[in-house]
């Protein structure tokens, strides 16, 4: 069975790419400089699949990360997985970024029994969030939320410790009230493609598989703005170049 994936993040200021090996990532790439998607993810895909010596066509799938998050950079990131799905002839898989986000934090030791509560930075103080289990499944709808000192009372009323992380996480550890503090604990961090494996595999194992040429992210709120041009020829023929 090939299980080969591209996988795609661009849900916030940086991007990056990364390809499977079923659950295991044999190359990587990921740009830090902020809001680069546009100009820079092309050629980190060419680069991942130049690293492992296939090409697009030879993948089994490709997984993309379908938001919440930037509009400008899902749109991105969307486009981009959708016209490789298509020129290759191959399936689109759609990872939820705020889970992914859990699921990273779940595996860390800090976590124990904690709920957890990933942040994707909405601008000004709205945030993209939703509360998970310290085994990474998602306990509540997504939902934006602007933060204020007691957006999370009730959940320290009901749990002696919350992991917050996320590039919106900072924002609250800078309004938390000094009573919940003792049980707080900030993991900053954002959302990697190489996290992305598992449940992308877990996805290519039951052909859970979106329909590509409909398929929109994301977006929780409504935003206009210009589609980003599709820079994907260098991925899909890179000899025509």
């Amino acid at each position: 069975m090939n299980c080969r994936i591209l996988l795609i993040e661009t849900a916030t200021d940086v991007c990056s790419a990364a390809l499977t090996d079923g659950e295991r990532v044999i190359a990587a790439q990921c740009i830090t400089e902020p809001r680069r998607q546009a100009s820079d993810l092309a050629p980190a895909i060419k680069e991942v699949l130049t690293q492992a010596s296939i090409t697009a066509k030879e993948l089994a799938a490709v997984a993309v990360s379908s938001g919440p998050g930037s509009y400008t950079g899902l749109r991105v990131g969307v486009s981009t997985a959708k016209g490789i799905c298509l020129g290759a002839g191959i399936p689109l898989i759609a990872v939820d970024t705020l889970s992914v986000l859990a699921r990273k934090t779940a595996g860390k030791p800090e976590v124990q029994d904690a709920l957890i509560i990933p942040m994707i930075d909405a601008r000004r103080m709205e945030v993209y969030t939703a509360l998970f289990g310290p085994d990474g499944k998602r306990l509540s709808d997504i939902k934006a939320v602007i933060l204020e000192p007691d957006t999370f009372a009730s959940e320290f009323s009901s749990h002696s410790r919350i992991i917050f992380t996320g590039d919106g996480a900072a924002k609250y550890e800078n309004i938390l009230p000094e009573a919940f503090r003792s049980r707080a604990v900030f993991l900053p961090s954002h959302p990697d493609a190489a996290d992305m494996a598992v449940p992308a595999f877990a996805a290519l194992k039951e052909k859970r598989f979106e329909d590509t040429a409909y398929f929109e992210p994301f977006y929780l709120k409504e935003f206009i703005a210009a589609d980003p041009s599709r820079k994907i020829e260098a991925v899909l023929h890179p000899k025509n170049l």
